[in-house]
């Protein structure tokens, strides 16, 4: 035959592709009940935007972009990943002018010229989320939550949850230094790769798939960190526990890009050769002014749907299509907002979609941002009411308010929401 695919691209065949939109209808439908709106960026960008948003020392930029000069003398690249064009599109656009956390996905493909093996292409999909505007802990926890619900709803089994905290650029550059020093003395016992990450960018060391041995004493960057940097990871920590969502600390982990501030997190499986990492992501307080933006704080993460279909048993599933949030929740007191975590991701597992106030507001304002995002019931809690345990259900189209139980929360709901046409 004459032509054949390129290196590392695959055709998606009938039989497979049911797979696929099985995956990629989860991912919405999820996105939908955590009220992440898509957005969508171009396959090429501006080289220097990656070079700039990923960082030059990153192996991406160093060694797998595919980057061409266009017939306008610039310099463009196929975008390797999605956060860049994302942020790029979040300032060009003014999206921080509005008044809530902007919590955005996206999906489609990326490029990178990788070495070839099971799960890795050169040419590959990836799902991510980016939510833009708050710098709240909790925020944190829901874009892991959200993953961790998409890896559950697919099917996916023995899906494990690392998280760490990898700091801010000071706290980074004084862990560089410990770090250094603890490695210097074994340079020439470790690969290629580290020797050469150790002069440009050495906590990526950490990240070897084969010198681990290595590093066996190293020091850990969360005893570098400080009180606040402690603080945010203690309660990532706490909201994540509040879901029942169980995770591991790995002090080792630092994701392969150099945006990352505060929280990093992976999603590790088995059965796809020596790769076992499926998703991940972080926060990247300073990223988006990095680019030209303004001071803006986010957080977000990306899967791979290749390897993400190639662990998937066969499954199908009808989704349920519905627009406008189904409900609000107003915490009014700390120990309401830290009830609503829980109750919040419960009513999502329960198929109903749902949102909460990341910025500290009041509940006049709490209240307007329901009617922006259409919601059809609003929940308001108390600490008076946590500690009778009742909460105040309101429908948004009638006014009607009535006090419930709380434990009934979601049975109302779904019972009101079906005689709400």
């Amino acid at each position: 035959m004459a032509f054949q695919k390129p290196p590392g691209t695959q055709d998606i065949l009938p039989g497979v592709t049911e797979k696929w939109q099985f995956v990629e209808e989860k991912a919405r439908d999820i996105c939908r009940r955590f009220n992440f709106r898509e957005i969508r960026i171009p396959m090429f960008e501006a080289t220097e935007l990656f070079q700039r948003g990923v960082g030059e020392t990153t192996d991406i930029v160093e060694k797998e972009m595919y980057t061409f000069t266009d017939r306008g003398n610039r310099s463009l690249t196929l975008r390797p990943e999605g956060t860049a064009g994302v942020m790029r599109a979040y300032v060009e656009n003014k999206l921080y002018g509005e008044p809530d956390v902007s919590k955005l996905y996206y999906m489609g493909p990326m490029f990178r010229y990788e070495r070839q093996q099971a799960g890795r292409y050169r040419q590959f999909h990836q799902f991510g989320i980016e939510a833009l505007g708050s710098d709240s802990p909790a925020l944190d926890a829901e874009v892991v939550a959200l993953a961790y619900t998409f890896y559950n709803e697919v099917g996916l089994k023995g899906v494990r949850v690392e998280i760490n905290s990898v700091g801010t650029p000071a706290i980074r550059a004084v862990f560089r230094d410990k770090l250094l020093a603890f490695l210097m003395p074994k340079r020439e016992l470790l690969c290629k790769d580290c020797q050469s990450r150790m002069e440009r960018n050495p906590l990526r060391v950490l990240d070897c798939k084969t010198d681990q041995h290595h590093f066996e004493g190293a020091p850990s960057i969360l005893d570098s960190l400080d009180d606040e940097c402690r603080a945010h990871f203690e309660q990532v920590q706490s909201s994540l526990q509040a879901m029942n969502i169980p995770f591991t600390i790995n002090p080792k982990l630092v994701r392969g890009l150099d945006y990352y501030t505060h929280t990093a997190f992976e999603f590790k499986a088995e059965g796809i050769g020596s790769i076992d990492t499926i998703g991940g992501g972080g926060r990247f307080n300073g990223l988006i002014e990095e680019i030209g933006g303004p001071s803006q704080p986010g957080v977000g993460l990306a899967i791979g749907l290749e390897r993400t279909v190639m662990l998937l048993a066969g499954q199908e599933a009808e989704l349920e299509k519905r627009s406008r949030v189904d409900i609000y929740l107003v915490a009014l007191g700390e120990q309401a907002d830290q009830k609503i975590i829980g109750l919040l991701y419960e009513l999502r597992l329960r198929g109903i979609s749902g949102e909460r106030d990341y910025l500290g507001r009041k509940m006049k304002a709490q209240m307007k941002s329901a009617d922006r995002l259409q919601a059809r019931f609003t929940a308001i809690l108390g600490d008076d009411e946590l500690e009778r345990g009742e909460i105040a259900l309101k429908n948004m189209a009638t006014g009607e308010q009535r006090m419930i139980a709380l434990a009934q929360l979601a049975d109302e709901l779904i019972q009101s929401l079906e005689g709400d046409v």
